[in-house]
């Protein structure tokens, strides 16, 4: 068992306080999950996604099967200064190994993009439900890989202790909300990929390598919640 998360010690450079942040998740998230896959069913793009910052790769979508729907949680740390709590995944798994993710996976037949949310949450890194309030849903995430992720997000009290499971989580860390939150933060990289260069934006946090649909869920978190902020795109 997992200690206690404490708070980083990383200065946070446009402090969050929980009253500020669940006024602006009242205005600026969703409070049912959109209806995105019957639309992708209809031949809409989904967005964000993957193919926002590559449009050129629009044209190949109709050979793409319907994305299968999966449920991410972002959880938000409830500190003096709120905190998202993110996962590194193992080397060994065949999909996305190592990378940076929110607790997640596939959505179950009949099950709502929060339920799988909690679940695999607690599947994944031991966080129970009954530490959880959530707040609303993003946009739904569409990505290359054949996935369109519904991100609940949620608020999370300290007290409580993680687990977890050694096959898919290599590491469980907290990042503070202000620094993901500020676009000065927000960098556009690329890498091949296909033959040629795909561009994703990243996140970096020490040494930490924030990215893909992570960093582009947490873009879209950016654009609802804080729509007035010059820098938003």
């Amino acid at each position: 068992m997992l200690p206690v998360m404490q708070h980083p010690s990383v200065p946070a450079p446009i402090p969050l306080s929980e009253a500020t942040f669940r006024a602006t998740a009242v205005k600026g998230l969703h409070h049912n999950p959109p209806a995105a896959l019957e639309a992708v069913r209809n031949g809409e793009p989904a967005s964000p996604s993957d193919f926002d910052l590559n449009p050129g790769l629009y044209s190949e979508l109709p050979a793409h099967p319907v994305p299968r729907p999966a449920a991410v949680l972002v959880p938000i740390v409830v500190h003096a200064a709120l905190t998202v709590l993110l996962t590194q995944r193992t080397d060994g798994l065949a999909h996305h190994p190592g990378q940076i993710a929110f607790p997640g996976g596939k959505m179950e037949p009949n099950e709502t993009p929060l339920e799988t949310a909690l679940r695999e949450a607690n599947e994944e890194i031991g966080l129970e439900a009954a530490h959880v309030e959530p707040l609303g849903h993003l946009d739904p995430y569409r990505t290359g890989t054949g996935y369109l992720i519904f991100p609940v997000v949620g608020l999370v009290r300290s007290g409580f202790a993680l687990n977890l499971d050694s096959r898919e989580v290599a590491d469980a860390f907290e990042v503070p909300l202000a620094f993901l939150m500020d676009t000065s933060n927000h960098a556009l990289h690329t890498r091949p990929w296909g033959g040629s260069e795909r561009r994703f934006y990243a996140m970096p946090f020490e040494q930490r390598y924030i990215w893909g649909a992570t960093a582009g869920i947490l873009k879209n978190m950016h654009q609802r919640l804080f729509p007035d902020d010059p820098h938003t795109r």
